[in-house]
């Protein structure tokens, strides 16, 4: 959902990103240890058994998606069912620590300070991310997108364009996704990104996707708006 109290900076330096679309799990939190707990004690309790490869398979995914891979791994619970309880399973874990990943606060609030505007954009259910945002500044994302609020999940593009419609309803004007970054961490987020035409940048986490049609860096630590202006800079040279 659009927040309407920021305020577009009209004064951005024309080479730097005109927007950031953020993913959240495995991005700006390493929640997918989380996730991957869920997973396992869910398949356990209905007798299966469940891999760190299974798990690793799921990451970046719809979340009805990983819920019909459960399915078949012997969870005996509806789909709605079990997002549910994955859901309930990670915000009490949010509760209970915050895992930021490296850089990604600083930049986050950093971009916010700038005037940038943000989104995120997430497979995650309105319920995981009311856990984290009154974490943060009041309206540093003046927009988010959640798993239950789109019909094809990642790594269809529609999130991201989601994300760029309503900043651009924001802005008056409509954003060009090449002059915007998305940060992803996973295959499925950073073909996302990627197939919505934004500067996808893979900061590889739990799963490492490889090289793609992105950028790659190792860590978000040290990455500033600077940074992100050099980045589109060497694309449209």
């Amino acid at each position: 959902m659009p927040s309407t109290s920021f305020a577009f900076d009209t004064n951005l330096p024309p080479e730097g990103p005109h927007a950031v679309l953020w993913d959240m799990d495995g991005t700006l939190i390493d929640t997918e240890p989380y996730w991957i707990a869920a997973e396992g004690e869910l398949v356990a309790a209905h007798g299966g058994t469940w891999s760190e490869e299974q798990a690793h398979a799921l990451v970046g995914s719809a979340l009805p998606d990983a819920a019909r891979v459960l399915q078949a791994a012997g969870v005996q619970l509806g789909v709605r069912e079990i997002i549910e309880k994955l859901g309930a399973r990670v915000a009490a874990g949010i509760r209970e620590r915050m895992p930021w990943r490296p850089g990604a606060l600083e930049l986050l609030t950093g971009l916010h300070a700038a005037g940038v505007p943000q989104a995120l954009v997430t497979m995650s259910e309105r319920s995981v991310v009311d856990e984290l945002l009154p974490l943060l500044p009041a309206g540093i994302f003046q927009a988010t997108v959640t798993g239950e609020e789109v019909s094809r999940g990642k790594p269809h593009p529609e999130p991201y364009l989601r994300g760029l419609r309503l900043l651009s309803e924001l802005a008056g004007a409509p954003l060009n996704p090449a002059r915007c970054i998305g940060l992803e961490d996973s295959a499925p987020g950073i073909a996302a990104a990627s197939a919505a035409g934004l500067h996808a940048v893979l900061i590889p986490n739990a799963t490492d996707p490889g090289a793609g049609p992105w950028r790659r860096v190792d860590s978000l630590s040290g990455v500033d708006l600077r940074v992100m202006a050099a980045w589109l800079a060497q694309v449209n040279a």
